[in-house]
């Protein structure tokens, strides 16, 4: 795996966090090359405001402030933040508050004197809509937006979110299979939209609340409907996480089903726990029996703290399959829950979560499955 990227005289020693033994993947791709030779070739003077998107490792961020531009760091993720600040540490950069780099989540406001924005495109085309919209309020609007991805990722109908949200857009040539899109902002008067949709669970009598981001925004995916009918009723005071929460429909259903319980709400994502936040409020669960936190899985949690974990593990990182974040979920269960603690994971039948759990736990079996999911519940001993 090469962790060494060396664009024109800079050098850069980059890894994707958290750190994996054997790891395949590395933490740059073509479309970060393109963007920062890009920005090299361009006339934009050293100490300006770049604010870069969904910079996944921080291959932008550390190349941008090793050229001594000003950074806005703006990401939905907490791993990506995680990456980026560890990659600025490696290269030797200051990460603290008085720095040249900021660090936003999705959710903040922009700051208004940018004066150039770098993107890479998310994948999800909703949560592209959002930031392009954000972009388009920023009070001064003479800065240019630059996004990259891969060629097969930018379809005509991507150039016309840009055209439709931003303004004039065009496409440059395709480079290592990556292509860039420039596009110069121009007025807007319209007003911005809400910033979440949302859409009712009929059978549970729950309505969900999605920003942009969060992973099956406009209906209930399946795998969470099978799970909503196998969560446990009888963990009386005890402590429930919802690790991966999403929107945090399971953890709305553990606490309407377990009144005396109190819920945790965890996700890497900052768009999926403020949805889960506003869905525990709206369905009138009291804030002193919840909290959200968005967290890499289980990290700072107290060993032997947990009664109950729900899990509904994602299965890849950013644009990558891979199933090192469900593992590393499992292992934190299995430390933070206490004993005779349960973990209950719902994931596809390929993936194999019954060995693995069996394997971490010592047993597993098979509460519920149907064509396509299966629920496993492992319980510490």
């Amino acid at each position: 795996m090469n962790t060494d990227l060396q664009i024109g005289d800079k050098h850069f020693t980059l890894r994707r966090y958290p750190l994996q033994k054997n790891e395949t993947l590395q933490a740059w791709d073509a479309a970060d090359e393109y963007l920062i030779e890009q920005v090299s070739e361009s006339a934009l003077p050293k100490g300006k405001h770049i604010a870069i998107f969904n910079d996944g490792f921080g291959a932008l961020t550390c190349w941008c402030k090793e050229n001594g531009y000003r950074v806005s760091h703006v990401s939905d993720s907490v791993l990506s933040q995680i990456s980026c600040r560890e990659n600025l540490k490696v290269n030797s950069h200051d990460t603290s508050e008085t720095s040249d780099v900021g660090f936003l989540s999705s959710l903040s406001s922009l700051p208004d004197d940018i004066d150039l924005v770098l993107m890479k495109l998310p994948k999800y085309s909703r949560f592209l809509v959002w930031q392009l919209q954000q972009l388009a309020f920023i009070n001064r609007q003479r800065f240019a937006v630059i996004a990259g991805a891969k060629a097969k990722d930018i379809h005509t109908s991507t150039l016309k979110l840009f055209e439709k949200h931003l303004g004039p857009t065009m496409t440059s040539l395709a480079k290592k299979k990556a292509r860039l899109i420039f596009c110069q902002p121009k007025e807007t008067s319209a007003e911005l939209p809400g910033a979440t949709t949302q859409f009712s669970v009929d059978d549970f009598q729950l309505t969900l609340h999605n920003h942009a981001n969060v992973f099956s925004s406009e209906s209930l995916d399946i795998a969470a409907y099978l799970m909503l009918k196998h969560i446990p009723e009888n963990i009386g005071e005890g402590h429930i996480i919802d690790l991966g929460c999403g929107n945090g429909v399971l953890a709305v259903q553990a606490a309407l089903l377990n009144p005396n319980a109190s819920i945790t709400a965890v996700d890497e994502s900052h768009m999926a726990v403020a949805s889960a936040d506003l869905n525990l409020r709206s369905h009138g669960i009291e804030t002193t029996r919840f909290k959200c936190v968005a967290n890499n899985c289980l990290d700072g949690f107290h060993n032997d703290s947990a009664d109950l974990i729900l899990c509904n593990p994602p299965f890849h990182q950013l644009n990558a399959v891979t199933d090192h974040i469900a593992w590393q979920m499992f292992c934190d269960a299995r430390r933070v829950l206490s004993q005779k603690g349960r973990l209950l994971v719902i994931g596809n039948r390929h993936l194999g979560y019954h060995a693995k759990l069996k394997r971490l736990f010592g047993n597993a079996s098979v509460v519920a499955s149907n064509k396509k999911f299966v629920i496993v519940e492992a319980y510490v001993k």
